[in-house]
C-alpha cells in the first residue's frame, strides 16, 4: 500500500495541474461570446463613476448574454494598444475586439502614417487570433487644421476599406458639440452623454454579436 501512494500522489498532482491550466485559460468556455474592449479615458469612464461608462452599460445590456472585458486605459495610445494587445488576446481569446484608440495619437501630433501603421497591427494581431473587429473613430479639435485632421480621421476609413471591418466614423457623434454632455475639459463626455454613445455603437456592434450566436431584442438599439 506504501509503495503505491506516490503514484497516486503524482496522478492527483498532474491532474491538478491540468485542471487549473484549463481554468486559467479562456473564460468563453461556457459558450457566451467575449468582447474585449481596447480605448482610451473615452471607454475608462474617465471623470465619471466606472458603472456609468459606455462600456458598462454595453454589459448591463446583453444581460449576461456575452462576456465584456474592458482593457481600456485613460492616455492610451495606439502604440501602447498595440504593445498590450497580443498578451490580451492570449488572456481572453475574445470573439469581437472593439478598437477605440486614437484620440491620444491626434492631440499630441502623431503622424497618421503611424498611427495606421499601429492600428493595422492591432487589427491584424485580432483577425489572428480569430476575432472579428469593430473600429470605433475619433475626431480632434479643428486647431490642428484640416488637412491634419482629415488625414488623421482618414485612417478609420482606410483601415475599414482594406479590412472590410465594421465601422463608427465618430464615437462622440451627437455628444461632442454639445456643452451640457461634455465635461469642463471639453474632452471627456460626462455620464449623462454615455447612453448616447453606446446607441451610436450599438448599430454596427449588434450584427456581429448576431453573427456570434446572441439573439437581441428588437427593441434595443
Amino acid at each position: 500500500m506504501k509503495k503505491g501512494l506516490p503514484d497516486v500522489a503524482w496522478r492527483w498532482a498532474l491532474g491538478w495541474l491540468l485542471a487549473l491550466a484549463l481554468g486559467s485559460g479562456p473564460v468563453s468556455a461556457d459558450g457566451r461570446p467575449t468582447l474585449l474592449v481596447m480605448g482610451d479615458s473615452l471607454s475608462a469612464a474617465y471623470g465619471i463613476e466606472a458603472d456609468a461608462g459606455w462600456v458598462s452599460l454595453l454589459q448591463a445590456r446583453l444581460d449576461g448574454k456575452a462576456r465584456v472585458v474592458n482593457a481600456s486605459i485613460s492616455g492610451e495610445t495606439s502604440s501602447g494598444g498595440a504593445a498590450r494587445l497580443p498578451e490580451l488576446l492570449g488572456q481572453h481569446d475574445p470573439d469581437i475586439v472593439l478598437l477605440e484608440l486614437g484620440g491620444n495619437d491626434g492631440l499630441r501630433g502623431l503622424p497618421p502614417g503611424q498611427f495606421q501603421a499601429n492600428m493595422r497591427r492591432m487589427v491584424e494581431a485580432s483577425r489572428e487570433a480569430g476575432a472579428e473587429v469593430l473600429l470605433l473613430g475619433i475626431d480632434i479639435p479643428p486647431n490642428y487644421g484640416r488637412a491634419y485632421r482629415d488625414a488623421f480621421t482618414g485612417v478609420y476609413r482606410r483601415l475599414a476599406d482594406d479590412f472590410d471591418l465594421a465601422l463608427v466614423p465618430f464615437l462622440l457623434e451627437g455628444v461632442a458639440l454639445d456643452d451640457n454632455l461634455m465635461q469642463d475639459d471639453g474632452i471627456h463626455p460626462t455620464a449623462a452623454a454615455q447612453p448616447m454613445i453606446l446607441d451610436t455603437v450599438w448599430p454596427e456592434l449588434a450584427p456581429l454579436l448576431e453573427e456570434n450566436g446572441l439573439t437581441l431584442a428588437k427593441a434595443q438599439g
